[in-house]
């Protein structure tokens, strides 16, 4: 196949209301809107609507563009050689023009003011493609005819290779474009993206993403959010994206549903993730039990570290953080913890118990979110035990938990930093 070679650009702003005449002549129609199908690299043009409440279109084949605005027909006009509109046709004002897109290069969420059109040749035959979008002021003044006055602003063309419209492409091949563009992003793009929509569109959008980046970038959203996302999805996909989410997350949001929502989820889930977010959810909110997770590391005083190391490569990928392994007996009292980089460095025949930490800062289950900073910043902590009045490990709560709460407008702040924060802050005591 020849590659595709364009050879000539220009705007629909230019397009839109011209006259259309036919080969003899007659005017019978103004341009209304065009029609495009994605094919390959580009949409392309399908077929001019020509009329008011008439959805049948002007093949493209026929159209020669001039330059004293119209557009003249290589052949007599005749209705029944005009062309239906496809199921996965779609008109390019309705589907671009105006909206709000998303800038996958820019991570950002901008307004179309006008879209770019091109003719190209391939293989012989013209046709007329959708390259870019303008997203520039100089695009919304061109379609007001006042282009003149703006001359000294730069052009802000986005190609489409790096866009995603908002609004609804029946296109697979569209959507396989899509999801391969947005793997390129961070959880924390999208949901900035996310944040930026229309509540009616969050929805539908986690819906276009895979399950792992649908959970990730649902982490990276404020509660609100989440609460409102989960409850306007389809259950069954809600259900798997909650009991893949860490359960006190999960908790957190099915707390905020109503309540016959709520166990309906549950119910839907796996009994053993469901069972765990349960735990979670029987706590009072401001307290850490309900901050906390029950997702930990913890082994027997008795092992060696060789054994420890061999059993953490299966258990680490469940747990939330490895910073800290803790250390238990056989009816879950806390009874030392140990560092990950203690447990590596130590001899392979070393047991836990001549290695742990015996004294160990906790917190109780029904603490103070306040309680909990105080401890965390006191001893510079990663995250905290959380044990209950028989002194049985629970869950933790790391920092990332414990700065969302009384800080929310921070944004994300990794642990590394946290630790080295605190660290600093303790050399100035």
């Amino acid at each position: 196949m020849n590659a595709l070679k364009m050879v000539g650009e220009f705007y629909f702003s230019q397009l839109i209301g011209q006259s259309i005449y036919d080969k003899a002549g007659n005017r019978f129609g103004r341009v209304k809107d065009i029609a495009v199908r994605w094919e390959g690299v580009y949409p392309r043009v399908i077929g001019v609507k020509y009329a008011n409440k008439i959805h049948n279109l002007i093949p493209i084949e026929w159209i020669v563009l001039r330059d004293n605005d119209r557009v003249e027909l290589v052949e007599n006009f005749t209705v029944d050689q005009t062309v239906p509109l496809h199921e996965n046709d779609i008109y390019a004002s309705k589907w671009l023009l105006d909206k709000q897109i998303i800038d996958i290069k820019g991570s950002k969420m901008v307004r179309v003011n006008d879209i770019i059109l091109s003719w190209v040749v391939q293989d012989g035959k013209q046709h007329m493609v959708l390259v870019a979008v303008d997203i520039g002021v100089r695009g919304l003044f061109r379609r007001l005819g006042l282009e003149f006055l703006f001359t000294k602003f730069k052009q802000n063309w986005l190609i489409l290779e790096f866009i995603k419209p908002l609004e609804s492409w029946n296109s697979h091949l569209q959507l396989n474009r899509l999801k391969q563009q947005l793997t390129e992003l961070h959880p924390a793009d999208i949901a900035e993206l996310i944040e930026e929509m229309d509540y009616k569109r969050r929805a539908n959008f986690i819906e276009n993403l895979d399950d792992q980046q649908a959970i990730d970038t649902l982490a990276e959203l404020n509660l609100d959010t989440q609460v409102e996302i989960i409850e306007q999805m389809d259950a069954q996909r809600a259900s798997d994206i909650l009991e893949e989410m860490a359960p006190d997350e999960a908790a957190d949001i099915l707390g905020e549903l109503p309540v016959e929502k709520s166990e309906g989820l549950l119910q839907l889930m796996e009994s053993d993730d469901a069972e765990e977010v349960r735990e979670l959810m029987q706590y009072e909110q401001g307290t850490a039990g309900a901050l906390m997770t029950n997702e930990f590391i913890a082994f027997s005083s008795h092992i060696t570290t060789e054994e420890a190391i061999n059993q953490l490569r299966e258990l680490s990928p469940t747990a939330e953080t490895i910073y800290y392994l803790y250390v238990m007996d056989d009816e879950e009292h806390l009874q030392g913890v140990l560092s990950l980089r203690e447990l590596i460095v130590a001899a392979p025949q070393t047991t836990l118990k001549e290695l742990m930490h015996t004294k160990v800062a906790v917190v109780q289950d029904e603490d103070n979110y306040q309680k909990v900073a105080e401890v965390i910043n006191k001893y510079s902590l990663l995250a905290v035990p959380v044990v209950d009045e028989q002194n049985v490990m629970v869950g933790i709560v790391t920092v990332d938990d414990i700065l969302d709460i009384l800080m929310p407008e921070r944004g994300k702040l990794d642990t590394y930093s946290w630790f080295a924060l605190t660290k600093t802050a303790g050399r100035g005591r």
